[in-house]
């Protein structure tokens, strides 16, 4: 036991890496562009070398995003930050399916691997169309390692509250990563070079990688063939309750996903900010991400029926903040709504990521790959539409009306989730004992599984019962089984 439990936690670290990784890399860029689009137009940059040029004027600290320098770069930018959530859009459905196939470890491999090459061809990038193939692979990773690291966190850990408190871990490693990056980058592309952020990066990648190779082989992936087969991502999809949490997860980070691209040309021209204030505008927001994944966690602990709460209440506070955006005159103003944005989001998702788990479990079988492909889907919605169309939201119609618009629906979504508040009085659902009894043992599981529910029926059995009465003895225990859960409550 003490073993397993090791090897849970090591496993916990490995998808905590991989999930922190992801974000830094998708955020690190953030100081360099402007560098590689000085490059390509063949002045005010050093041409990558990060030894001369510009030094002078870019912060350490920059904005989330960078300013761009004309229409058309403003659209490359867009597009290019935006590529990984539409590439990982179109293949989470792919990459869920394959999940539940062929379990957690070999995709959460294969998704390191990918990482690992896309960080090293940003590195080496040289144009745009190599950063663009770099973004885009790195969606294809993630689609694979993000999906299948937040399944393996709730497949290990199965039972409350350790499934949601291992869940926040992971969130927890998601806002460092996304808040760390832009400083992390800028400091070592000024005193190191472009490259050194992206190939500290993959080091730590490849380290991951071995890790996990260490944790669970290749060889092992053959014991997943006993376990049963999910259930199919379109069910799951059509699933009125798990299509609730997807849209609370979509819409509650459509705030953060929108302002990114938008919130610092508004603070330079409504108040004026300075590089380092426009740089440092989100890293506060870290503590009350973390703060809310805290809280949360206890909460759920304590009073686990009120997950949809913990939820509705996250998406008020989210609207709210979003309302108050608007409404700030100077730098330190600024941070208290986005504080209060970070928060709520901790709320939403530390409490809603768990309820896909048990959602699964009541309803459907017990694989996670297709309904954290769902959740990573919700994501992915977001960031894709975020650098595209905040811009031009806010060019047709204002900085306001984005920021209300944004806070309204996440204000009316919020009672939405009150349609979850008797989920956690389902008991598991017989979907999986129907398939097993209906089709008979395929595996050791299934044979396992039958085994037990069949004692039942053996135990009631005449002590002459000959062998030559098998088939009828075996179609009588079915029968005990099925009456038996029938009897049981479940929802449909």
């Amino acid at each position: 036991m003490g073993d397993a439990r090791r090897q849970r936690r090591l496993l916990l670290l490995v998808v905590c890496v991989a999930l922190l990784l992801d974000n830094m890399l998708y955020m690190v860029i953030v100081p360099i562009i402007p560098e590689y689009f000085a490059a390509v137009r063949g002045g005010g940059g050093d041409g990558g070398d990060g030894e001369s040029g510009g030094g002078g004027n870019r912060s350490l600290l920059p904005a989330r995003y960078p300013p761009a320098t004309g229409d058309n770069e403003d659209v490359q930018i867009g597009v290019l930050f935006a590529s990984k959530a539409m590439l990982q859009l179109l293949v989470n459905p792919l990459s869920g399916t394959l999940i539940d196939r062929v379990g957690y470890e070999a995709p959460l491999l294969a998704g390191l691997a990918v990482m690992f090459l896309s960080t090293t061809t940003f590195a080496f990038a040289g144009n745009y169309a190599t950063l663009f193939a770099a973004r885009s692979l790195q969606g294809l990773g993630s689609a694979f390692a993000d999906t299948a690291g937040i399944a393996l966190i709730a497949d290990r850990y199965a039972e409350e509250p350790a499934r949601s408190r291992a869940l926040g871990t992971a969130l927890a490693c998601i806002s460092f990563g996304s808040l760390a990056a832009p400083p992390f980058g800028g400091v070592l592309y000024e005193f190191a070079g472009k490259q050194v952020p992206f190939l500290v990066l993959a080091c730590v990648c490849l380290l991951d990688g071995l890790l996990l190779l260490a944790l669970a082989p290749p060889c092992a992936a053959g014991a997943r063939a006993n376990m049963p087969v999910g259930t199919p991502i379109h069910r799951l999809m059509i699933d009125p309750y798990i299509a609730v949490v997807a849209g609370a997860l979509a819409t509650c980070n459509i705030p953060l996903a929108f302002l990114e691209p938008t919130i610092a040309n508004w603070m330079k021209e409504s108040m004026g900010a300075s590089e380092w204030e426009v740089g440092l505008t989100w890293l506060p927001a870290f503590f009350p991400h973390v703060l809310g994944v805290y809280v949360t966690v206890r909460l759920a602990a304590a009073y686990p029926h009120l997950q949809w709460f913990y939820g509705a209440l996250g998406m008020a506070i989210i609207g709210a903040s979003s309302c108050l955006v608007p409404a700030c005159r100077n730098f330190w103003q600024v941070i208290i709504p986005l504080c209060g944005i970070c928060f709520g989001i901790a709320l939403v998702d530390t409490a809603l990521l768990p309820t896909l788990a048990f959602l699964v479990d009541v309803r459907h079988v017990s694989v996670y790959g297709s309904v954290y492909a769902i959740a990573d889907i919700s994501y992915c919605v977001a960031y894709a539409l975020g650098p595209v169309v905040a811009g031009q939201i806010v060019h047709t119609m204002g900085f306001v009306q984005l920021n209300l618009g944004m806070g309204l629906a996440n204000v009316l979504y919020a009672p939405v989730l009150i349609f979850l508040k008797n989920v956690c009085q389902m008991k598991p659902s017989h979907s999986e004992r129907n398939i097993l009894l209906e089709e008979g043992p395929k595996g050791l599981y299934d044979t396992i599984k039958m085994e037990d529910r069949r004692g039942v029926g053996k135990s009631l059995r005449p002590a002459g019962d000959t062998e030559e009465n098998g088939t009828d003895s075996y179609h009588r225990d079915l029968t005990e089984v099925s009456e038996e859960d029938s009897s049981d409550y479940e929802y449909s």
